[in-house]
């Protein structure tokens, strides 16, 4: 039987995105539908995990305190609707790091399925960039390109992972993940 878990990426897919990074909780605005996604999700039995990339942190543009005050921000919105995150996995470092944790590569996927004691097979994950995807697809995970941030962009980029799914947004991929299954 496929866990019941859900991994999103952050920035594009929950949040609004910025070329600037979003360094503030003032900065962070959630996509309309996507806090109510999630609690679908919740409401379903589905445990719902962030992994991002925040190099942000690494490139000194923002603090620690400043992160857990985004995502306070963030849980606070989600259980305004009846919705919560199970857990948020991030990579602090600098794109130019040469860490395991960082999407494309799968180091923070791996983390959240020791974790969670999760078989990742499957699992859906929803993400806006390439690197999302790639990051997914390289532990089995269900990849998920939503057209929202960077999405429409990797679209056109093409080269998405074998079996990439496309949605216009989080609330539609999750309509997808809440679909009943034909036996």
């Amino acid at each position: 039987m496929l866990t019941k878990l859900v991994i999103l990426d952050r920035d594009g897919v929950i949040n609004f995105d910025s070329a600037q990074y979003i360094k503030s909780p003032a900065e962070w605005k959630p996509i309309p539908g996507s806090l109510e996604a999630i609690a679908r999700l919740n409401q379903s039995g589905y445990r719902v995990v962030v992994a991002t990339n925040q190099s942000g942190l690494g490139r000194g543009l923002f603090e620690m305190d400043t992160l857990n005050a985004i995502h306070e921000k963030m849980h606070k919105a989600l259980f305004a609707v009846g919705g919560r995150l199970d857990a948020i996995y991030y990579c602090p470092h600098a794109a130019d790091s040469d860490c395991e944790c960082r999407k494309p590569r799968p180091g923070m996927f791996k983390r959240i399925g020791e974790t969670l004691n999760a078989n990742l097979k499957g699992v859906p994950a929803i993400g806006d960039s390439l690197r999302d995807l790639q990051a997914c697809a390289a532990v089995g995970c269900q990849p998920m390109l939503v057209h929202t941030g960077k999405g429409e962009k990797t679209r056109a980029d093409g080269n998405l992972p074998e079996g990439t799914l496309e949605f216009a947004d989080l609330a539609a991929a999750v309509d997808h993940i809440l679909r009943p299954k034909k036996k």
